[in-house]
């Protein structure tokens, strides 16, 4: 679910930009941040789908090793499980931010 990434990867790209060349604007951000969160919502769905496959493949016979099932099904419950808390955490965020009172 979680890529990793190498230090040079992060070595490349500069969170702050001094020189104030090749600056990002508020739309670019917001562009890359929803391209991060549908890669992680495809990488649940993936999840999901390797463990759906793997238990048609034990059921018809074709694999034996049930460790491989039961792995791949507590991977996918766990995707799922941290993706239901961020979203419940990110609801409770916007509703404190509108109570706000300006």
């Amino acid at each position: 679910m979680i890529n990793h990434v190498s230090l040079q990867q992060l070595a490349s790209k500069s969170v702050v930009n001094p020189t104030g060349a090749n600056q990002t604007g508020a739309v670019d951000v917001t562009k890359s941040f929803g391209e991060f969160l549908n890669d992680a919502l495809n990488a649940v769905q993936e999840q999901k789908e390797i463990s759906d496959e793997l238990t048609q493949q034990y059921i018809t016979g074709q694999i034996s090793d049930v460790h491989s099932v039961m792995i791949a099904a507590e991977k996918a419950s766990l995707a799922l499980e941290l993706t239901v808390a961020i979203r419940n955490k990110a609801i409770e965020a916007y509703q404190e931010i509108m109570r706000i009172q300006i």
